[in-house]
């Protein structure tokens, strides 16, 4: 393995070989206006009882995108919480911050590619809106999927029209891999999302936008366990 993918592997190997832990997964905004940035969505991540959080901004630069993967990552490990930490799109970034993983969509690297530089050890999950693509991922290594979106969701305007509870059941038919289920997704409508197949449940403004983002991660992770029950 390059040692890149040792540096990037570091605590990783025993997640791989058990199980992923995918109940709750956060996935970081930056608001300016309501004066939130990922740093403090993912303190709020962490502090409620995330499962896995990843750091997601198509608008910065490589240089910038690093130094808050490599603090968001120190509050990771800070935190003693076992939450997994993903770079979303970067694996460049997700290798030098030593994050856990990479998570990448249909436009980004091939993940048979990206399975090539981040060796066997760190965590693949791809982007699937399709049964083809889901099996597709499957085939060239990813470790579980973002499916979506399900519902109509504002956090992701690039997202493409939503696949809705059916089409997650058809992934779910077609793939054994661990399912995130993205878009749309709140304390309302997630119970339907796990009856549908989903193994966890991906959210953005359901946390962002919340007043006390702590609590609103308290109360979702609340729901989950509820569902998994």
């Amino acid at each position: 393995m390059c040692g890149g993918c040792e540096r990037g592997s570091a605590g990783v190997e025993a997640v791989k070989h058990g199980s992923l832990r995918l109940g709750l997964y956060v996935i970081t905004s930056d608001d300016r206006v309501a004066g939130r940035g990922h740093l403090d969505v993912a303190r709020a991540a962490l502090a409620g009882g995330a499962d896995a959080l990843q750091l997601r901004d198509k608008t910065l630069g490589g240089k910038e995108l690093l130094r808050l993967a490599v603090e968001m990552r120190r509050l990771v490990e800070e935190s003693g919480s076992g939450c997994l930490f993903l770079v979303n799109d970067r694996v460049d970034v997700a290798l030098s911050s030593r994050a856990h993983g990479v998570h990448l969509g249909q436009e980004d690297l091939p993940a048979a590619a990206a399975r090539e530089i981040l060796g066997p050890d760190m965590v693949l999950g791809l982007s699937a809106g399709t049964v083809e693509e889901a099996l597709i991922a499957e085939r060239e290594g990813a470790d579980y999927l973002g499916v979506g979106p399900v519902f109509p969701t504002p956090s992701k305007p690039d997202a493409g029209e939503p696949i809705g509870l059916d089409g997650l059941r058809a992934i779910r038919r077609a793939v054994n891999l661990p399912l995130v289920a993205i878009g749309g997704i709140n304390e309302e409508n997630l119970r339907a999302v796990f009856e549908a197949g989903a193994d966890g449940v991906a959210v953005i403004s359901a946390v962002s936008s919340a007043v006390d983002m702590e609590e609103a991660v308290r109360r979702l992770r609340r729901a989950v366990d509820a569902c998994r029950t």
